[in-house]
C-alpha cells in the first residue's frame, strides 16, 4: 500500500481547514493512581475542565477501571494551563 502526502489529495480550501483542525486537536488524558480520592478527582474535573458532576463521575470511573481517560480536548495552546492546574493538583495528566 502506498502512502499519499497531502500535495497528493486534492482537498478544498473548506476541507485542507477542517483537516488542520483535526490535526491540532489534542487531548488531556488522566492516569489511575493510589494516592487522589474520587472527590479530588471529580472536584479538580468539575472546576478545570468545566464538567458537570455526571461527566466528572463518569470520567472518574473511566479512569478507576481503564487506567485512564481523555477529559479534555482542544488545542495545546488551550490545554497546556489546564493540565498543568491538574499537575499541580496531584493529578497524574498528559496532553497527547
Amino acid at each position: 500500500m502506498d502512502t499519499l502526502t497531502i500535495e497528493e489529495i486534492d482537498l478544498s480550501e473548506s476541507e485542507l481547514s477542517e483537516l488542520d483542525d483535526v490535526i491540532s486537536k489534542r487531548s488531556i488524558v488522566l492516569f489511575n493512581d493510589d494516592v487522589n480520592t474520587f472527590e479530588h478527582v471529580i472536584v479538580c474535573l468539575m472546576k478545570y475542565c468545566d464538567h458537570e458532576l455526571c461527566q466528572a463521575e463518569q470520567c472518574a470511573m473511566i479512569v478507576h477501571n481503564n487506567g485512564k481517560c481523555s477529559v479534555k480536548s482542544g488545542s495545546f495552546e488551550d490545554l497546556k494551563p489546564i493540565a498543568e492546574v491538574l499537575l499541580e493538583n496531584k493529578l497524574s495528566a498528559k496532553i497527547l
